[in-house]
């Protein structure tokens, strides 16, 4: 191991994206780690920029490779993970990686990196306020909305106690101060 790892993971909605991005504006030093998957790009996405966008044989392949540190099947032939590659490209320029991963990848990959990874879990208020957010966001269906409540109240019983640190984000301005403290810790120690 080289560096230090920063791991944020988070039910959708709940504000996990939100708090890595304001950390990437006070840390110059930090590097966001870009995952890779088998799923198409959507939009403006870019290779290398959003995800390493990789079709589901040659996923397998680099699987076989032992060439992630954490992957998961997420659905039939949709992966996603992290590349060792990757690690080594941020670390080699001196870098703290930082992750914004869903719950499970967040901790496979405490579980890979141990004391050189600060795991922290974000999680809403309450189901009803997180319902809220989702429903806010006006780009769901009602469906969706349901389905991402559903994983959400699993991922959080699935995550009780494997993360460092758990922040509940009920005013956003507590949650950054708050995380900032986690990490400027973390760092100096």
């Amino acid at each position: 191991m080289e560096g230090k790892v920063i791991i944020f993971s988070a039910p959708s909605g709940a504000g996990k994206s939100t708090v890595v991005g304001h950390l990437l504006k006070l840390h110059p030093e930090f590097e966001f780690s870009v995952s890779a998957t088998s799923r198409a790009p959507r939009g403006e996405e870019q290779h290398g920029r959003e995800y390493y966008f990789i079709d589901a044989a040659r996923f397998r392949e680099l699987i076989s490779q032992d060439a992630f540190v954490e992957y998961e099947e997420v659905y039939a032939d949709r992966f996603y993970g992290t590349l060792k590659s990757e690690v080594e490209r941020i670390w080699s320029k001196g870098h703290v990686i930082i992750f914004d991963v869903d719950v499970k990848g967040g901790v496979s990959l405490k579980k890979y990196f141990k004391d050189a990874a600060l795991s922290v879990l974000i999680v809403p208020p309450s189901m009803e306020v997180l319902e809220q957010r989702l429903r806010g966001r006006g780009t769901d269906s009602e469906e969706s909305i349901r389905e991402r409540l559903d994983k959400a109240q699993w991922e959080l019983d699935f995550a009780r106690g494997k993360f460092d640190r758990e922040l509940v984000n009920d005013k956003l301005e507590d949650t950054f101060a708050d995380s900032e403290a986690l990490v400027d810790s973390f760092l100096c120690g």
